[in-house]
């Protein structure tokens, strides 16, 4: 890594840190754990994989707090108002970190930025999906698709289906906008097939949340992380077959 490099990822560490106090949009703990975090992927993968994981938090900070107070009216916030601990970062951001450590040990063959994006887009498009969808009243189970309360693990409605492939597609163009030289050089495939992966992954969250959740088999983070873990394994699995 040229010293420019690390010049470059030392300030979006320490600038993450000052943007998530400054909004709290993380706990002390989940400070920690996106500290960490970062470092792996900043300094195991490249800065600009960092700044793809920084631009998910803003942005899925952004959406927890739109229309926040309705959302606490109506039982459904994040609580804290908002502010995320070390589960949900570690939920979120721990898959991609993975796949950095498994991509540097394999001696960084080329499909860690396709991964890492892949996975990130089901973070957001997850995110997008629960926060802008629980304003939506029309929910019904992605499994039986009957009438469900709105909010349900498992529930989908149109509104939060919009969030799910804006969320995805947020994602894919900033992966294209920040990776470009990272990622497989046929760049509308490749927004493509994250963006797809992406929302392929919010509804596996959704299953998930209705078959083990709702039983009490997992919980939501663990829900979280193996959608999460999805988007890495099928941005590989990707980059393997397509490229």
């Amino acid at each position: 890594m040229e010293i420019t490099d690390q010049t470059i990822l030392l300030a979006l560490i320490f600038g993450l840190l000052g943007v998530c106090v400054v909004t709290r949009a993380l706990d002390v703990g989940g400070l920690a754990a996106a500290t960490i975090i970062g470092c792996i992927i900043g300094f195991m993968g490249h800065w600009t994989w960092l700044a793809l994981l920084i631009f998910f938090l803003l942005s899925a900070s952004i959406a927890t707090r739109w229309k926040y107070a309705e959302k606490n009216s109506m039982g459904f916030a994040e609580a804290n108002e908002g502010s995320r601990g070390w589960r949900n970062v570690l939920a979120n951001g721990g898959a991609p970190a993975i796949a950095v450590l498994i991509h540097e040990i394999n001696g960084a063959s080329g499909w860690g930025a396709l991964a890492i994006s892949s996975s990130v887009a089901v973070a957001l498009s997850d995110t997008l999906a629960s926060e802008i969808g629980v304003m939506d009243s029309r929910t019904r189970s992605i499994i039986t698709l009957k009438s469900v309360p709105t909010g349900s693990n498992g529930g989908m409605s149109p509104l939060g289906m919009f969030g799910s492939v804006m969320g995805a597609s947020m994602v894919a163009v900033a992966a294209i906008g920040l990776m470009a030289e990272h990622l497989p050089a046929d760049l509308f495939e490749t927004t493509a097939i994250i963006a797809t992966i992406g929302w392929i992954g919010c509804q596996l969250d959704s299953v998930l949340g209705e078959l083990m959740e709702n039983r009490g088999l997992l919980g939501k983070h663990s829900v979280n992380f193996l959608a999460t873990s999805f988007g890495a394994l099928a941005g590989w699995a990707a980059y393997v077959t397509i490229f």
